[in-house]
């Protein structure tokens, strides 16, 4: 038992992490599916009728050797073109994306600018890059133009959220005017903001208005709002062609799941025909956590602060014997332990209801 020490300092602190299997009949506030169609099964019976429609059904190989399936484009090419992107490409999570793009667009004579509150994924790639790094303070768009101003690297790439994926916070639209003035190009992690955010909820930059340009790169993941698993990186088709040489992640792997591919395909459809009717959904949620906890939601994540671990797994517990599950977050993952919450579409707005009113009560 090698690390037995380490494992009996992280029960003690009440940071033990172990998988488990849920009841079931738990009202779900915990999950990322913003939208409820990972419990769509007509969603998935689509999907495969679609599949069954193609001799393969299984990635096979590389992208870059035949792994690369019809499906895989025809995704590319509608996720592309509905978000105003020159080219996409799928890969096989957002982890894999996050290491993609900035082990493989940060080069020896470039620095990256990365918000300190970024992914576990895009900070574990920094790693790679040695000194082409340079953390800014947590969406602050002034410290980023001082930081972009006074460095003399070729290139410089910029690296944020759209919504931050434990405080559920937007970046700020600021972010966005100061990477094109200084001429920095932007990685915009869509994980939490894609399916949420905007019109017809195509995320952060559909929010603000703003048009893709040149410099402007999407990552997206499959496995939140479009309820299926994998991710996407849109960009103009030249930085798409370069990745295609240089990024490790999408060259050495397997490609993508073929059947999560048709099913985000199949759940892309159907958010863009039913895009209005989930948004006034996702409102009408947002307006009972803000009339109940006087909270005015950025987005589809509800996070509270706790004292401590072990009062974040006591109240994630006392939820769950009254029948909701929520996700009780600690450290590392956050400076401050919080209870993450989502009040997704495919859980009753009642069952919403009742649970913050607990929640209120239990929490004094």
């Amino acid at each position: 038992m090698p690390y037995r020490r380490e494992l009996a300092a992280l029960r003690r602190a009440g940071r033990l992490r172990r998988r488990r299997l849920f009841d079931p009949t738990l009202v779900d506030f915990a999950s990322n599916d913003y939208l409820g169609l990972a419990e769509k099964s007509k969603r998935l019976k689509k999907a495969v009728k679609l599949l069954e429609t193609f001799p393969s059904h299984g990635p096979k190989a590389s992208m870059l050797v035949n792994g690369y399936h019809p499906i895989h484009q025809l995704f590319e090419t509608r996720i592309a073109a509905l978000n105003g992107f020159e080219a996409g490409i799928v890969v096989g999570s957002g982890f894999l994306a996050n290491l993609a793009l900035i082990e493989a667009l940060v080069r020896k004579k470039d620095r990256l600018f990365i918000d300190e509150e970024y992914h576990a994924s895009g900070m574990m790639a920094t790693g790679l890059l040695h000194d082409r790094v340079t953390l800014f303070s947590h969406n602050d768009p002034e410290e980023l133009r001082r930081l972009l101003r006074s460095d003399d690297s070729e290139r410089k790439i910029v690296a944020v959220e759209g919504v931050y994926s434990m405080s559920g916070e937007r970046t700020a639209r600021e972010i966005f005017d100061v990477a094109d003035e200084e001429g920095a190009l932007l990685i915009v992690d869509e994980a939490h903001s894609s399916g949420v955010l905007g019109e017809h909820l195509l995320g952060i930059f559909e929010h603000y208005g703003i048009a893709p340009g040149p410099g402007h790169i999407k990552m997206g993941t499959l496995g939140k709002a479009y309820g299926s698993y994998g991710a996407y990186i849109l960009a103009s088709r030249h930085i798409v062609e370069y990745l295609e040489n240089r990024g490790k992640p999408l060259i050495y792997s397997t490609a993508p799941s073929v059947i999560d591919t048709a099913l985000a395909l199949e759940n892309l459809e159907y958010i863009r025909t039913h895009a209005k009717k989930l948004d006034r959904r996702l409102e009408k949620r947002r307006r009972i956590v803000q009339e109940i906890l006087g909270i005015e939601m950025q987005s589809q994540i509800l996070s509270l602060r706790v004292a401590s671990d072990v009062e974040a797994l006591r109240l994630q517990e006392r939820l769950t014997q009254e029948g909701w599950l929520v996700g009780a977050i600690r450290r590392p993952t956050v400076e401050r332990p919080i209870l993450r919450i989502i009040p997704r579409l495919g859980s009753p707005t009642k069952e919403l209801r009742r649970m913050l009113l607990f929640l209120k009560k239990e929490a004094k």
